[in-house]
C-alpha cells in the first residue's frame, strides 16, 4: 500500500482524468452543504421564534407542540435515516438527478432541528427588558424581535452555529446512501477502478479538511468584525 505512492496518484488522479471525478464531487459537496446551510438557518430561525412566542406569550400552544415535536423527532433519529425517508419515501416519484436537491432538503431539515435550540438559547439568553425597551418606543413586537432582539442573539451563539454548519459540511459525506456522487462517493469510485485505497482517502480527507478550515477562518473572520463594531 505504501510501496507505490507516485503510481497510486498517477493512477487517482491521471489515468482516464479521474480528477474531474474529484472536482465534480466537491462541487456536489459545496452546493448541497450551501443549500443545506441556509434551510437550516431559515427552518431554526422560524422555529426557534415560534417557541419564544409561545413561551412569552402562552398563545398558540398547538404550534409549540409541533415546534418540540418537530425538533425531538429530528434530534432523536439518525441523519442517514432521515436521508433514507427523504429520498425512498417522501420523494420517492422524485427523478434520480434531483437526488442532490433531495439530499439538501434532508440535510437542511436535520440542520434546523439543532438550529433552532441554539437560536432559541441565544434569544432566551438576552435580557427580557430589551424586549420592554422596544416595545416601549412604540415598536411593535415583530419588529423590536427583528431589530433589538435577533441581531444580539445572532452575535452570542455565532461559535456555535458555526460547529453546527461543520458537522453538516461533514454529514454530507453519506450521501452516497441515495446515489449521490460527493467527495466521498467519489473516492470509492476511483477506488473500484484503480484498486488503490490509501490515496483517494487520504485526498478527500484533506479536501474535506481544507472546507472545514476555510469555514472555521471565515467564522473567525465574522466573529472580529461583529466585535469592533460593538467596541465602537
Amino acid at each position: 500500500m505504501f510501496n507505490d505512492i507516485p503510481g497510486q496518484v498517477y493512477r487517482t488522479l491521471v489515468v482516464d482524468s479521474r480528477w474531474m471525478i474529484i472536482v465534480e464531487g466537491l462541487l456536489v459537496t459545496l452546493m448541497v452543504a450551501g443549500i443545506a446551510i441556509v434551510l437550516g438557518v431559515v427552518i431554526g430561525a422560524l422555529v426557534a421564534i415560534a417557541k419564544v412566542n409561545v413561551h412569552y406569550t402562552g398563545r398558540k400552544k398547538w404550534l409549540g407542540v409541533l415546534c418540540e415535536i418537530y425538533t425531538t423527532v429530528v434530534r432523536g433519529t439518525p441523519v442517514v435515516v432521515q436521508l433514507l425517508i427523504m429520498y425512498f419515501i417522501v420523494f420517492a416519484a422524485a427523478p434520480k438527478e434531483m437526488a442532490a436537491y433531495v439530499g439538501a432538503l434532508a440535510f437542511g431539515v436535520n440542520s434546523g432541528a439543532y438550529v433552532s435550540e441554539v437560536i432559541r438559547a441565544g434569544i432566551m439568553s438576552i435580557d427580557r427588558g430589551q424586549m420592554e425597551a422596544g416595545r416601549s418606543l412604540g415598536l411593535s413586537q415583530k419588529m423590536t424581535m427583528r431589530s433589538i432582539i435577533l441581531p444580539q442573539a445572532f452575535k452570542n451563539v455565532l461559535p456555535a452555529l458555526g460547529n453546527e454548519f461543520i458537522v453538516l459540511i461533514k454529514e454530507t459525506s453519506v450521501l452516497g446512501f441515495i446515489a449521490v456522487t460527493d467527495l466521498t462517493m467519489a473516492s470509492q469510485l476511483i477506488r473500484s477502478r484503480s484498486f488503490d485505497v490509501l490515496v483517494p482517502l487520504l485526498l478527500i480527507a484533506l479536501i474535506y479538511l481544507g472546507i472545514v478550515m476555510l469555514f472555521t477562518w471565515a467564522l473567525k473572520k465574522l466573529e472580529r468584525k461583529l466585535a469592533e463594531s460593538d467596541a465602537r
